[in-house]
């Protein structure tokens, strides 16, 4: 018989609807049973795409006689993180604090009010490699709560009190030399040979190579430009990347990018693929390799097709991820021996793909198995692409990965904002339409009547958008209005950042993480941090940037200033763990550039100011007579598209000329004026 998880809108909550756990969502009403009964809760946490979250879920949670010592002893509930990053953020603090480390799937035994007394990540069904089983675990547990309460809530007494102390979040501006020697310690931490930053595992570091293209477009330092190129090189040739279909999976378990944590996450793709964009037009500027630009596109192109193709959905948003499992293995979709090989293409271009694609006898992964690398470009590119197709078609008959389809608001909002800068500068309309159909959907099912921060199927949730939702979605609209010449996205975006500066501002001038007038937990989240993806406080810096430069509001400024002051001493101490919040600061240092093209979207001058590299630079376009600030008084000379080139509204002589904006003159030397 079904639990309750089987009415949940999250896929993640669905896949645990047949366990034997007598699991409930987070919710008063969980929280109320505990209380009633007396009993500890067993929070559960974890996300639809992750494999150990599935492996703890085989061996434990459908176990019957493990089910039913969870449910004589603990109020189970099940959250899924990623509809829920309040509660995670708050719980995985927790974890770290216990343990010092996190991950998921994520174990906090708490008290019936929600503090926590215990926590750990995954959990084995016997005692392994020095870690007790998770029956030996909850027996511990239970034993405790019933015989030595007065020492579990003394203990749940002080991690609380951990908890509720404020980190730092005040600062100084960030500086020009500050941005400097922060780049100097990430190059410092960079891997000189593989890519990458520090050893494996190895995650995609979007966030951290968006600063690093801005550092340099600012200062020219080679030794920036060179950890940028060989990582973006070793990532997009390594078996994370696909190399059949495009996109990107989670991360490299190993230091050169050959073995992946399969599954792949929309976020990762949506940060990559402007990552790999804004790569191309450096390349350009800088004057890079050709086999490099080429393959800085070829990835932007295959990455916005796979979001496309794989993780659009039937409403237009895109889906949160693809699993990484499929017939009871991680990767099986994906990888390849030589038999496989074989009998796909035939002896010779089997032969001439094993050594193209790096594919061993004894395999790279697992049970002999390869993923595909392609190291180097194919020495015949009509017969890679023969090849490629007979290997799509193949693996077309596996059994596919499992998608997870809730809309994740932040995440669609990255999607949208690298879809419509790629669309627009490589002359890509179906992606521009895309991006534009994303935002709608956010428009008219998230954000009204009420910001909520997923969906299903076209169903809103009933979970309040937190501070990174309104950040990204900001971004977003602006984003397509810069490409689509319609000004409701302005006061779309204006709307998002109203609500953002009335319910998430801190005393002392930083942000919170939730809402004013949302759920409370025991502590109010609220974390810096860029991790995986954006943290709230950073992701709300560029989306007001954004916002400010195309309004001229000064108090939108100042609110972008002080999301990157709350964060200036966690950038200037791990700048890895800061690079969000770095590339606004690089931005804030350069003004950042207000870039008007008057009288045509889309065109070769809208694609001209697009492909400067002016930091953080935003760039709208439009016929003349828009009702957008940023145009006030700017007309198209002589019947051609022109290009203003501004800074807080005070711009440098108009350019009527393509070739001569992308020169560069007229963004940093121009004259200045009305």
């Amino acid at each position: 018989m079904a639990n309750r998880l089987a009415r949940s809108q999250s896929p993640y909550l669905r896949q645990h609807a047949e366990n034997p756990v007598d699991w409930w969502e987070w919710s008063p009403e969980a929280l109320a049973e505990a209380e009633r009964r007396d009993l500890p809760i067993l929070l559960s946490v974890g996300y639809a795409a992750c494999h150990w979250c599935h492996v703890m879920a085989h061996e434990s949670f459908e176990d019957a006689a493990t089910a039913a010592y969870m449910n004589e002893h603990f109020v189970n509930i099940k959250v899924d993180r990623e509809e829920r990053p309040d509660i995670d953020a708050v719980y995985m603090r927790a974890t770290q604090a216990m343990t010092g480390q996190g991950g998921w799937p994520m174990t906090c035994i708490l008290t019936p009010t929600g503090e926590p007394f215990f926590a750990g990540t995954y959990f084995p069904p016997e005692p392994r490699g020095g870690h007790p089983a998770f029956s030996q675990v909850l027996q511990a547990l239970a034993d405790a709560w019933e015989n030595r309460r007065e020492e579990v809530l003394s203990s749940a007494g002080q991690v609380l009190d951990f908890l509720s102390e404020a980190d730092d979040f005040g600062g100084e501006p960030l500086s020009a030399e500050d941005l400097d020697r922060a780049a100097v310690t990430l190059v410092k931490q960079g891997d000189p040979e593989a890519g990458g930053f520090g050893d494996a595992p190895k995650f995609p570091p979007s966030m951290v190579l968006e600063f690093l293209l801005r550092q340099h477009a600012r200062t020219g330092d080679e030794e920036v430009w060179s950890i940028v190129c060989r990582t973006f090189e070793a990532m997009a040739r390594g078996g994370m990347y696909d190399q059949l279909s495009g996109g990107f999976a989670r991360y490299s378990v190993d230091r050169f990018w050959r073995v992946p944590h399969f599954e792949k996450m929309l976020y990762d793709n949506a940060l990559l693929l402007r990552a790999y964009l804004h790569w191309a037009r450096a390349l350009r500027a800088h004057e890079g390799s050709e086999e490099q630009l080429a393959l800085a596109e070829r990835i932007c192109h295959e990455t916005a097709d796979f979001m496309l193709t794989e993780l659009r959905t039937e409403q237009g948003g895109f889906a949160s991820a693809l699993d990484a499992d499929s017939d009871g293995h991680e990767g099986t979709y994906y990888v390849w021996n030589p038999h496989q090989l074989m009998k796909a293409l035939g002896t010779s271009d089997a032969a001439w793909a094993v050594q193209l694609l790096s594919v061993t006898g004894g395999g790279t992964f697992e049970r002999g198995f390869s993923t595909l690398q392609l190291l180097q470009d194919p020495d015949d590119p009509q017969r890679w692409e023969r090849v490629r197709a007979r290997l799509l078609e193949v693996r077309a008959e596996r059994t596919r990965p499992a998608r997870d389809d809730k809309v994740v608001a932040a995440w669609n909002g990255y999607a949208v904002t690298a879809l419509a800068e790629c669309g627009t500068l490589l002359d890509r309309p179906d992606l521009i339409d895309a991006a534009a159909e994303a935002a709608t959907l956010l428009w008219d099912l998230h954000v009204e009547p009420g910001f909520v921060r997923t969906s299903l199927g076209g169903v809103r949730s009933e979970h309040a958008a937190v501070l990174e939702d309104h950040g990204a979605v900001i971004e977003a609209f602006i984003a397509v209005l810069g490409a689509t010449d319609d000004p409701r996205w302005l006061d779309r975006a204006r709307r998002v950042a109203d609500r953002a500066l009335a319910h998430f501002r801190a005393e002392d001038g930083g942000w919170y993480d939730t809402a004013d007038d949302t759920e409370a937990l025991v502590v109010r989240p609220r974390d810096v941090s860029d991790n995986a993806n954006p943290s709230g406080s950073s992701a709300l810096a560029h989306g007001l940037l954004a916002l400010a430069a195309v309004t001229g509001d000064h108090d939108v400024r100042a609110a972008a200033v002080d999301c990157v002051e709350s964060a200036a001493a966690l950038a200037t101490g791990a700048p890895r763990f800061a690079g969000w919040t770095l590339a606004a600061a690089e931005a804030l240092h350069d003004g950042p550039a207000e870039i008007a093209v008057v009288g045509e979207v889309a065109g070769p001058m809208h694609r001209a100011a697009l492909g400067l590299t002016a930091p953080g630079a935003v760039v709208v376009a439009t016929r003349e007579g828009s009702p957008v600030p940023l145009f006030e008084g700017r007309q198209a000379i002589g019947g051609h598209a022109t290009a203003y080139v501004c800074r807080d509204f005070v711009c440098a002589l108009p350019v009527t000329d393509p070739a001569d904006l992308a020169a560069g003159n007229q963004v940093r030397t121009g004259t200045r004026g009305d």
